[in-house]
């Protein structure tokens, strides 16, 4: 384009004037290869207080695939003033989280090629007409990724597109493509580890999709444990194989269908009858996904590995947010090493997943324990076993009804100040604790019960009323019900995307159960203002995060000559006893944690790790009153940037995030000053989570950000936005210009004593008082500065006169 000075042009220019057109000169189609503005990431969610951000996040200038769902490469441009290559490290980044080898860094003059393919020369400069063609990058891709010609109709199958600008986020492309490539390379058990709410079925469906749309695989058995699993995924993510599916029931296995959803229970049980699986020959399935694989298929005992078995030449996919690694049970030694994980850490760090704070309550009885004196007996009139009794021992070997109702008000107490309307889900022992502490916080709440008596709902196995509610519970457009409480039933496969409280009134020592737990908050719902969630603890189970197993795969214990060795810096020996009674029956009996077949009725109903107690169970467990209970301490926590829980002030927050850019408070006023716009940082600040409502609350005083972060970060005695105003006037600044304009930025000053620098940096303050009686915007502008680049000249100057005087010195 020759006669176009580059320098003058802005980025966007850059890229539509000469970056897309070498590119598209080379043969990239606009419509099916070439996507701008690639947003990778929606930005991690800050929480302080009851306030939360979102961090900005920069979006990919340009994303070349190779068809849609399978990208090649990253371009990232910059102006012309730049240095050609002033890019690269940014689109290394993209690229890192795309997992492309090709990135190119352009300001408009020729192209850095960065290329991991190479064996010498990672990167090198091209010029525009020398950009690499589809069908080159393509060869060196595959060549890179070791595609064999056998592999590449799987690999290059298409994605599911329903027409409108839903497609899957890098991490699930990422997923489903390794899937793909695993099975094109021939390997038959795959397991992908994906944190709860990041989309496993939907992944699952385009993985599916792809290979049965290609015909590599004909029929598909989408295995799950739970009805509300099957159901949620029969209606929502795989709505678009129509009447190609079917959902097995009646013990009646259909083959005029292709793709089945099963329940693991209606496919087999104890009598040779109830086995519908074996209806169909061996070889019938030849792709089988498992939903929630860490459950009932990860044990080799287990009655439901038997169907795997069975069709052991089928292509096995376990999808899990939880893989189980036990010294009875492990994922790994039947699907294999994952050849895909997305962790919770990941997931909160990239702004798709809530991040939480925990309320950590600690109560005089479970920290100092509780004895009966010499032949005390309970409300039931037996004597209670002489010993101390500890945390562990609440509501499963005793029962007191004063830390029953104390929990029960402090729940309630911290809804009442948050809002009585939030979505809650409270985790108990057993069916008789979760009911229990129904009635409780329904004699608490009598109000809210009144106006509707399902806003409390108990949601267990055994409940009829409370399972039929589960759905509502879980849409949000639904109201009611509000708090829910439950033991086993809602601990996976509950898609409550608004559920804002989870409260953790149970004993929980397994991992994989502690994880799926925490899953039940940590989806992100903005049309429903749910950026965030609040974990209220009275178990110490939240001492779980500190556990390096808890964002990565658990520590496997590994069996080798009669001897089991574990990590030795682990706690996982001590705590295998707790976790199979966690995963058990909850009330001692370390079994199966699938009680049907324990029971001898095998139903195509779920199972859910809960039954009534039996009156034996009843009796050993011990009834009490009249016993002092109090609440010792609450602690805050918060989810920290390093993915670690720290109880800190926002205060210290605001310092080590602004130390990080601005390590003395001289580097931070020369910023200040030299900004044009202060909004500009204010903004960029708050992005990184500085919160400025909530920093006022703790501080308690109401101070420009200029001061507040001088005073909070660096010490210094702050000035009132009145202060620094008066200073102005002090100084005599405003007789350089004429009286009327003197009258214009008085007033200007004025509003910044008020209301701070925001509003005098917006030319629409001069639509409010006192402005509208001196004229509209325009002729206030004209008469007295001239034009706009004037008048927004004596803003600016007027600011520095504001800031001209440093805060009080220490």
């Amino acid at each position: 384009m020759a006669g176009v000075n580059k320098a003058q042009l802005t980025e966007t220019d850059i890229v539509t004037k000469f970056i897309l057109p070498a590119v598209k000169a080379v043969g990239w189609d606009d419509m099916t290869q070439i996507r701008q503005e690639v947003k990778l990431r929606d930005g991690k969610v800050v929480v302080r207080g009851k306030l939360a951000s979102r961090q900005k996040v920069k979006s990919a200038d340009i994303v070349l695939y190779h068809k849609p769902g399978i990208p090649l490469a990253v371009i990232e441009a910059k102006a012309n003033q730049h240095e050609i290559g002033k890019g690269m490290q940014q689109g290394l980044g993209y690229a890192a989280l795309l997992e492309v080898p090709f990135i190119f860094a352009s300001n408009g003059d020729g192209f850095i090629f960065h290329d991991k393919t190479h064996p010498t020369q990672l990167e090198r400069e091209i010029t525009l007409d020398d950009f690499p063609t589809p069908a080159e990058l393509w060869e060196k891709f595959c060549i890179w990724k070791g595609y064999t010609a056998e592999q590449l109709p799987i690999i290059s199958q298409d994605y599911h597109d329903d027409g409108s600008d839903k497609s899957p986020r890098y991490y699930q492309l990422q997923a489903i493509n390794k899937t793909l490539e695993a099975i094109s390379a021939g390997q038959s058990r795959i397991l992908l580890v994906m944190a709860t709410g990041t989309g496993k079925t939907y992944t699952a469906f385009q993985i599916i999709w792809r290979l049965w749309k290609g015909k590599h695989k004909k029929r598909v058995l989408f295995l799950a444990d739970r009805n509300i699993l099957v159901d949620q995924t029969r209606i929502n993510d795989f709505q678009p194989f129509g009447q190609a599916m079917t959902k097995i029931t009646g013990r009646t296995v259909d083959p005029a269908y292709e793709i089945h959803l099963a329940l693991y229970q209606a496919l087999t049980g104890p009598e040779e009858q109830d086995k519908a699986y074996k209806q169909v020959a061996r070889d019938f399935f030849d792709l089988i996904i498992i939903d929630e694989c860490h459950r009932g298929s990860a044990a080799d005992d287990s009655a439901w590995r038997e169907i795997l078995e069975y069709f052991s030449s089928a292509t096995q996919v376990g999808l899990t947010a939880t893989p189980k690694e036990t010294h009875e049970v492990s994922n790994t030694d039947y699907f294999g090493e994952p050849v895909y994980t997305y962790s919770l850490k990941q997931g909160i760090e990239d702004g798709f997943l809530a991040p939480y704070k925990v309320v950590r309550v600690d109560i005089n009885v479970d920290l100092q324990g509780w004895r009966p004196s010499k032949g005390e007996i309970d409300k039931n009139g037996e004597l209670i076993e002489d010993r101390i009794y500890n945390q562990k021992d609440f509501d499963r070997n005793l029962v007191i009804d004063e830390r029953t109702q104390l929990v029960a008000e402090t729940i309630t107490d911290y809804l009442k100040r948050t809002n009585p309307m939030d979505k809650t889900i409270v985790f108990c022992n057993d069916i008789p604790h979760a009911e229990r502490m129904r009635r409780a916080l329904v004699n608490l709440n009598a109000a809210q019960m009144k106006e509707n008596d399902k806003y409390i709902m108990r949601i267990t196995g055994d409940e009829i009323e409370g399972k039929n509610q589960l759905d509502n519970f879980i849409n949000p457009k639904k109201p009611y019900p509000v708090i829910t409480v439950t033991s086993e039933l809602m601990t996976t496969g509950v898609d409550a995307k608004t559920c804002k409280l989870v409260v953790l009134e149970q004993n929980i020592q397994s991992m994989t159960k502690f994880k799926q737990i925490i899953g039940r908050g940590t989806r992100i719902d903005e049309r429903y203002n749910k950026l965030w969630f609040t974990i209220l603890d009275f178990r110490k189970a939240t001492e779980l995060f500190a556990d390096e197993r808890f964002d990565g795969l658990p520590v496997k214990v590994i069996t080798t000559t009669q001897e089991e060795v574990a990590d030795p810096d682990s706690d996982f020996d001590e705590q295998l006893e707790d976790e199979a009674l966690d995963e058990g029956d909850q009330t001692g009996h370390a079994e199966d944690s699938f009680p049907d077949y324990l029971s001898g009725s095998v139903t195509e109903e779920e199972p859910d790790g809960e039954r009534p107690e039996t009156d034996e169970e009843r009796r050993r467990k011990f009834y009490v009153k009249g016993i002092a209970v109090n609440v010792l301490s609450k602690r805050v926590q918060y989810y920290d940037a390093d993915g670690k829980l720290v109880t800190e002030s926002f205060q210290d927050y605001t310092r080590r995030t602004l130390m990080k850019e601005y390590a003395s408070l001289n580097d931070f006023i020369q910023r200040w000053q030299g900004a044009e716009r202060k909004q500009a940082i204010i903004e960029e600040l708050e992005q990184q989570g500085i919160i400025w409502d909530v920093l006022t609350e703790e501080v308690g005083k109401d101070l420009d950000p200029f001061d507040m972060l001088c005073h909070v970060v660096y010490g210094q005695p702050p000035l009132t936005r009145r202060e620094r105003a008066d200073n102005v006037r002090k100084r005599n600044y405003f007789t350089k210009y004429s009286e009327s304009a003197q009258a214009v930025l008085s007033s200007l000053l004025d509003k910044y004593a008020d209301t701070g620098v925001k509003e005098i940096e917006d030319i629409q303050v001069l639509k409010l008082r006192p402005f509208d009686t001196m004229g509209r915007p325009l002729e206030i502008i004209k008469k007295n500065f001239g034009d706009k680049e004037s008048y927004m000249s004596a803003v600016s100057d007027l600011e520095k006169e504001i800031y001209d005087t440093p805060p009080r010195s220490a």
